[in-house]
């Protein structure tokens, strides 16, 4: 999906579920749908303050907070950094394949693992709120160099 696509999404998902992309929620995912990596919530407020000269840290971290709930975008816990959902039409539990050399993700969407986790931490008492599972290695690209 290109970037243009997946604005439109977005907003067409925000209204189904009644909530509003509004245009600082649009301009922060415009800006990690742009990044070619994941990226942090400063870095995000420096590219924000080029258009936006008032934009403190409360104001990203609202709007992350806003794209993070409504499966827009996901937050890697490893890299304290935030990347574009691969499937914004519905909620799911995220897998991702982070290579250690350049940063690269790459997002899977396995149902079953996502339900074994679930059955596993229910057998063990633990309910799950939310989970992401981070398998951090080396890609394609940086293995043929």
């Amino acid at each position: 999906m290109n970037n243009l696509d997946f604005i439109t999404a977005a907003h067409e998902v925000c209204e189904q579920r009644g909530v509003r992309l509004t245009a600082l929620r649009e301009q922060v995912l415009r800006l990690i749908v742009r990044a070619e990596k994941p990226i942090k919530a400063y870095d995000l407020l420096d590219e924000l303050k080029t258009s936006r000269t008032n934009a403190a840290p409360p104001t990203v971290y609202r709007a992350l907070d806003f794209l993070v709930e409504n499966h827009l975008v996901h937050r890697l816990e490893s890299l304290n950094a935030f990347v574009a959902c691969g499937h914004p039409e519905h909620p799911h539990e995220g897998q991702f394949l982070i290579c250690d050399s350049c940063d690269t993700t790459l997002e899977l969407e396995d149902g079953t693992l996502s339900g074994q986790v679930a059955e596993a931490a229910s057998a063990a008492g633990f309910s799950v709120s939310r989970q992401t599972v981070e398998v951090r290695g080396t890609c394609k690209e940086c293995s043929d160099d």
